[in-house]
Parts: C-alpha cells; structure tokens; sequence
C-alpha cells in the first residue's frame, strides 16, 4: 500500500508551489484539483494491485507542478528521486509544441512510463471532466472528449477502476456537447 509520509511530503511540497493559485474560472485554491486526482488515484489502489504505489500517489499530487509552477524536474528529482521526477515530467505539456501535436506527444512521453504514472493521466482527466467554462463552445466540448476518449484509449490498460470512470465522464460530458 502507498505510504502516508510519502503522501504527506508530496501534499506539502504541492501546496507549497501551488500557493495563491485558483482552479481556472473559479475562486477555489489549485489544490482542489490535485486533491481530486489523488483521490482517483487512492481510490483505484484500493481496488488494484500495482507495484509502486507511492509513485503513483506521488505524482499524482505532483503533476501540474512543473508544468504550472517554478518547479523544475531537477527540484522534483533532488527531493522525490528519479521515477518521481520522470513521471511528472511525462505528465507535464511541452509547451513549444503546436496543439495539433501536444497530446500525441503528452500520450508517447506517458506510455514511456510504469503504468502508475498511466493512471494519473486518467484521474487527471476524470478530474477536468467538469461542467465546462461557460465561455467555451460546443465544438471546443466536443475537442475536449474526443481528447479524453483519446487518453482513454492509449491509456485505460493502466487500470480498470480509472478506465471505467473515465469512460463514464466521457459518456456524461456528450450532454456539454451540444
């Protein structure tokens, strides 16, 4: 099972970085968010065996820190180790690339990986599967699930529990679709 002082020191660590950031189009802190894929991903272990838990729980309370904060894979890799630092990197977007090309590229970098950094992508997105911005239209919707479908396919062997609550979000998201 995942240990609680390997939790603890990457919710500290998160939070630390994440400090005054909001979820987008919302007054409630960031964390919100990396708690909410954390859960998903604490959750499936409580239904599936995988072989390094923490790394999991761990990046999975740090996905958004490089690519959303000053944290640098070397930062991660100092404190967390080299599979930590790894897994967040693959989970992390290249920003110099052309949106056509980044979740190909995102999809490649995280099937490089154990599947426990797999089932964070999957939370992630089961995450983010919200009520969009109401700014954003239909065919931005429709991009959106067919890029969650796209996760699912490339990544749901990570993890029945994750694949099966993703393939529900995607299923309810058709309703924002529209």
């Amino acid at each position: 099972m995942w240990s609680e002082d390997a939790y603890q020191q990457a919710w500290t660590f998160a939070a630390e970085a994440h400090r005054g950031q909001k979820v987008p189009g919302s007054h409630l802190p960031y964390l919100v968010h990396v708690a909410g894929v954390a859960m998903e991903v604490i959750s499936a272990l409580r239904h599936e065996t995988v072989a390094a838990p923490d790394l999991a729980v761990q990046c999975a309370l740090l996905h958004d820190t490089v690519e959303d904060t000053d944290v640098t894979v070397a930062d991660l890799e100092r404190r967390f180790g080299p599979a930590v630092a790894a897994g967040v990197a693959a989970l992390s977007k290249r920003g110099d690339l052309p949106k056509a090309e980044a979740m190909g590229d995102s999809l490649a970098r995280i099937a490089a990986q154990p599947h426990e950094v797999w089932m964070v992508k999957l939370a992630d997105r089961i995450t983010n599967l919200q009520p969009p911005p109401a700014h954003w239209t239909a065919d931005k919707c429709a991009a959106y699930r067919r890029e969650a479908q796209q996760i699912h396919a490339a990544l749901a062997a990570a993890s029945r529990h994750l694949a099966r609550r993703l393939a529900a979000r995607i299923e309810a998201y058709a309703a924002y679709c529209r």
